[in-house]
């Protein structure tokens, strides 16, 4: 068999065009506060991971600017070899100060953090434990470890006890989680999780993509929200959420670091984060630390939203932060309505599986702190409407 035959077979994308239901690669010209603009049409904006709006802050928009001018464009090369700047140094100290950890490691981006750090962690006689519904470069990143991996039921205590018993005699073990899930909004039990890793002499390393910026005093994190940011080993992060930028970090001990950053691959063999998007995260990092009311608003947003939704009868279970899913369940009835929220003016993110498991589709709504309240009301009102023409509410 030739090896395209199965791009020459694969029509769901096209059929889907043809059938006015393809919700991917919208292209966005520009946006003002919680608003896009796609083909020349307004939309609200309800399905951004901009959650404390910094994309636009004046401090993060001079930062980026004024590193462009300083260093150039890019770094041209590897952190291992020519491609480390001061700004990269200054950014490493600046997150490990933050997340209250010894040391971190900054990568070009959060899909290879996790990637090169779990991948060059676990050794052939050791053993990952994974929750099910942890991200897609978590998963890669067990594909690639040399030990296996045992995944245990979405945040049951019960059922990643009852693995780690089974397991209890492996060389070494590594439990893995996201910190709050990017599809539900519901967080994990990291208190729990904790509890066990002592008991069962395990570590934890915790990817909180989402969580940072949201979560703990002035936005350090699901760790810092339970209270365990010590007895986390590893926590992960992105910069593409509430940084405002692009690229990832882990923050460890001193030891981790060092070894994670002569071994993990994804980070080794990679070109650097550029000099503007480091320089915007520092400026990020400052915000996140100096204005603590981007957070406050956020939250505010994220309250109205979800007593909004739960009011009109949707089903927004178990989100606890904001990123909202309005449970549907029928994949093909999820894009229907995804196309009529859409049409009426409102941007949001239909999931299907494999981002969902199957017949659990949704769609993502998540909210930032600059959604003003007549936005948000548009977006209530859209959703009455639309819900009561597709009999999703009554």
């Amino acid at each position: 068999m030739d090896i395209f035959t199965k791009c020459r077979n694969f029509t769901t994308a096209k059929e889907a065009r043809e059938a006015g239901l393809y919700p991917y690669f919208r292209v966005i010209k520009n946006a003002e506060g919680g608003t896009v603009f796609i083909d020349g049409q307004r939309k609200v904006m309800a399905g951004s991971n901009n959650y404390l709006s910094l994309t636009s802050h004046p401090k993060v928009l001079a930062a980026a600017k004024k590193a462009v001018d300083q260093y150039g464009t890019g770094c041209s090369g590897s952190r291992f070899l020519n491609g480390t700047i001061a700004l990269h140094i200054e950014l490493e100290k600046r997150l490990a100060h933050f997340m209250q950890k010894e040391s971190a490691l900054v990568y070009s981006t959060g899909f290879q953090t996790n990637l090169g750090t779990i991948s060059c962690l676990v050794g052939p006689k050791d053993v990952i434990f994974s929750d099910s519904e942890n991200h897609a470069s978590i998963i890669e990143g067990t594909h690639l470890a040399e030990g296996p991996t045992v995944v245990f039921k979405h945040n049951d205590m019960a059922d990643l006890e009852r693995l780690l018993k089974e397991h209890k005699t492996a060389s070494g073990k590594l439990i893995v989680t996201d910190g709050v899930f990017s599809m539900t909004g519901d967080i994990a039990r990291v208190d729990e999780i904790v509890k066990l890793a002592k008991k069962y002499e395990a570590r934890v390393m915790v990817d909180d993509a989402h969580g940072i910026g949201v979560l703990g005093k002035l936005g350090r994190g699901t760790a810092d929200h339970f209270k365990a940011t010590k007895d986390v080993d590893i926590i992960m992060g992105t910069f593409s959420k509430s940084f405002a930028s692009l690229g990832g970090f882990i923050v460890a001990s001193e030891e981790v670091i060092e070894y994670v950053k002569h071994h993990a691959r994804s980070f080794i063999f990679s070109a650097s984060m550029p000099p503007s998007a480091i320089a915007a995260v520092i400026a990020a990092l400052d915000v996140m630390e100096t204005e603590p009311e981007h957070i406050e608003r956020l939250w505010a947003n994220t309250r109205k939203m979800k007593k909004g939704f739960d009011e009109l009868g949707y089903d927004t279970s178990p989100s606890q932060t904001p990123i909202i899913p309005i449970n549907i369940g029928d994949d093909l009835r999820t894009l229907f309505f995804a196309k009529a929220i859409y049409d009426e003016g409102v941007f949001t993110n239909p999931v299907l599986p494999p981002g969902v498991p199957k017949d659990q589709s949704l769609i993502r709504t998540s909210f930032m702190a600059n959604h003003t309240e007549k936005e948000l009301n548009i977006i209530l009102d859209v959703f009455e409407r639309v819900g009561k023409t597709c009999e999703l509410i009554h």
